[in-house]
């Protein structure tokens, strides 16, 4: 039993065999960089990052090619790596689920298996393309926060009939008085019945006597 543990990673290393391991490598890494192109979603896009990746995966089947069955070797490697600091900090999860990936693949490619490298490098990118276009995983955020500003001296609220007009519902969040004088900065939850009268909301609330400094917060990937 311990002897086939020992030769599952046992390598007749020819020229041949470490530029195809290498250039498989470099597929399953491009098509790993191309995925995560195609899926990231957010503001931390770096296109380093999409190109690491495929060094990456490049550099792990030189890595188990190295090592091979021996375990000195391995334990040697771990304690050269050991000395690297890595001072990047990863803002995305994604970021790291994608470092993993490259990983696998290039693995995968080191000790040969070819076919692994390039089923796993192209289902996996596929399914994480899918979730990312389905948006899985994401709430559905249809609440946008309304500020603005109301000068007047009598005591009704005539943009609430727009509000109306306009908001599925909606609900006051906060007061907050501007000093001198009548005008208070108003705060509101509304969800629209149709986000794309958008700027018609906006622009009539303007209209209303007394409304300045209308502003509506909204996540830029909701519209």
């Amino acid at each position: 039993m311990l002897q086939d543990f020992q030769n599952i990673l046992v390598f007749n290393l020819t020229f041949e065999r470490v530029i195809t391991s290498l250039f498989v490598a470099l597929i399953c890494g491009f098509i790993v960089s191309v995925f995560y192109r195609l899926s990231y979603r957010g503001v931390s896009y770096s296109g380093t990052m999409a190109n690491s990746l495929i060094a990456l995966s490049m550099i792990t089947s030189i890595v188990i090619m190295v090592i091979g069955n021996n375990l000195a070797r391995a334990f040697g490697l771990v304690g050269a790596m050991s000395i690297i600091r890595f001072r990047t900090a990863i803002k995305d999860t994604q970021d790291i689920v994608f470092i993993f990936f490259a990983l696998a693949v290039g693995m995968a490619s080191g000790v040969e298996f070819y076919g692994i490298a390039l089923t796993g490098a192209i289902l996996i990118g596929l399914v994480i393309f899918v979730l990312s276009k389905a948006r899985y995983g994401i709430p559905a955020k249809k609440d946008f926060l309304l500020q603005f500003i109301f000068e007047t001296e009598s005591r009704e609220s005539p943009y609430l009939k727009l509000f109306d007009e306009f908001c599925r519902k909606y609900h006051l969040v906060n007061v907050r008085s501007l000093g001198a004088g009548n005008g208070v900065q108003l705060s509101y939850f509304v969800r629209l019945k149709n986000k794309g009268k958008i700027l018609d909301f906006i622009q009539a609330l303007k209209s209303i006597e007394g409304v300045s400094q209308v502003n509506l917060f909204f996540e830029e990937e909701e519209i």
